[in-house]
């Protein structure tokens, strides 16, 4: 199974983006998939993450109400809905899977992952 992250771009503050992760292989309800961030200098970071199957979601709580998860099954897609952007979402976001018998929805431990796709900028300016 092969990861593509897209719908990255330079926006202003308080814009909103939608990223969207394609996998070509499997089908995406038979996993755990997550989005992770990684500012300049920072640590990945946990946003969101899926399971499919079952419709079971979870967001980082300094986005909750802001981003959203959901998955398109017509598409075999993952997507993060982002509005209300702030300078601080700037980060480059990668979406990665999990097998859903050693992931938990939620993990935020990005070892835990073993498909990642590459990453989709998004830059938020003030």
């Amino acid at each position: 199974v092969q990861l593509q992250a897209s719908g990255g771009g330079l926006v202003e503050a308080g814009d909103s983006l939608r990223l969207s992760c394609a996998a070509s292989g499997r089908r995406v309800s038979l996993y755990v998939m997550a989005w992770f961030r990684q500012a300049p200098g920072k640590e990945r970071e946990f946003v969101a993450a899926m399971r499919v199957s079952g419709n079971v979601t979870e967001v980082k709580d300094s986005v909750k109400g802001r981003f959203t998860i959901s998955s398109d099954s017509a598409k075999n897609t993952v997507n993060l809905q982002m509005n209300n952007l702030k300078p601080e979402d700037t980060a480059l976001y990668s979406c990665a899977l999990g097998s859903p018998l050693r992931v938990r929805v939620g993990e935020r431990d990005p070892v835990r992952y073993h498909v990642w796709g590459q990453g989709t900028q998004v830059t938020v300016s003030s």
